[in-house]
């Protein structure tokens, strides 16, 4: 429980601390989800589960013949002196430590059942590992969660889950082993293409959303402008209407209304220094949407920069990948070579 609280106000620091200079990226994995689609793992938990299943007949076995072995001395205790009886209960009492001795060998906390668990899936945890360093780093998250760990999780959204991703990658490194080279070359463009297109829809759905609350804020202000000017046109033709009026008192005439009905604007044409004082601002409004517009097109063009600097740092650590790999190659050619010669 301290663990976890330690670990929360961690990233509670930690956000505050980078909130300022940029976005939080948050994922996690489903551990359990993930092994039931990694193939090695089925494989090696059906040996498991078949030979659990040799080992409980054994046990079985065992029960059954302690059962025989009660159920005939039931029979013959009448028959038996007391020092024949005494050695074959003793006899039965021996069995049953053994049974019990046997299963907790099998299937006890620390029996083989555990430990051979354990042996399976630990490989496959560190390739498991391993694959989430790589996105981690690839993809600048921050925090990467085991949704099947210790740590709970109240609410996880799904679009943060990345097992399938992890599943993508770990069947793409047990594929290479079992390719050529000109078939290996062709899988990590096919690759380089999947990740690209994960990146773009990523960075396509999130442009999407800011486009939205952006259009949200924009309408919610343009309403707001419009309630305001209804509400200033009202008043300057209310105070036209009692200016009117006073007048109209002097000269012992009636005016005519100039006030809106409830539910209309003002569209008199006393109320025309309003309307002339919004054609004013006019020019104002348009300069400030050139303004936001330009501001756009800047912030389209940082997005595409990064985007392509992105790919470029891809596309260099696949390409010294590669050449990490001839070079192991032909270290490994030339020492066969080298041990060839001296065994000649």
């Amino acid at each position: 429980m301290r663990k976890h609280i330690l670990l929360l106000l961690f990233i509670g620091i930690s956000i505050s601390v980078n909130a300022q200079s940029r976005g939080i990226r948050i994922g996690y994995i489903d551990m359990e989800y993930i092994l039931q689609n990694v193939p090695d793992y089925l494989e090696a938990k059906n040996q498991l589960e078949l030979k659990a299943q040799k080992w409980k007949q054994e046990i079985d076995v065992k029960k059954n013949e302690i059962a025989k072995q009660k159920e005939t001395l039931k029979t013959e205790r009448v028959l038996l002196t007391k020092e024949l009886l005494e050695e074959r209960e003793e006899e039965i009492a021996f069995l049953e430590s053994g049974l019990s001795e046997l299963q907790q060998k099998r299937f006890g906390p620390t029996g083989e059942l555990v430990v051979q668990k354990a042996v399976m899936v630990k490989p496959i945890q560190d390739q498991i590992f391993t694959v989430v360093q790589d996105l981690a780093e690839i993809k600048k998250y921050d925090f990467i969660f085991d949704k099947s760990s210790d740590l709970t999780m109240l609410f996880a959204a799904k679009r943060f889950d990345i097992s399938d991703l992890v599943i993508r990658r770990l069947s793409r490194s047990s594929k290479r082993d079992q390719l050529s080279k000109k078939e290996l070359k062709e899988e990590e463009a096919k690759e380089y293409k999947e990740d690209l297109q994960d990146e773009n829809s990523t960075l396509a759905a999130r442009q999407k959303k800011l486009d939205e609350k952006k259009a949200a804020r924009e309408k919610l202000i343009a309403d707001r402008k419009a309630l305001v000017d209804e509400k200033k046109n009202a008043a300057a033709a209310k105070r036209q209407q009692l200016v009117d009026d006073k007048e109209a008192k002097k000269n012992g005439t009636t005016a005519p209304s100039t006030a809106p009905k409830e539910g209309e604007k003002a569209t008199d044409a006393k109320a025309t220094p309003v309307k002339e004082q919004a054609k004013a601002a006019k020019p104002a409004n348009d300069s400030i949407a050139i303004n936001r517009e330009a501001a756009k097109n800047a912030a389209a063009n940082t997005r595409a920069k990064t985007l392509e600097e992105r790919k470029k740092a891809l596309q260099e650590k696949r390409e010294k990948v590669l050449a990490d790999r001839e070079a192991a190659k032909k270290a490994k050619e030339a020492k066969t070579t080298n041990d060839t010669i001296k065994k000649q």
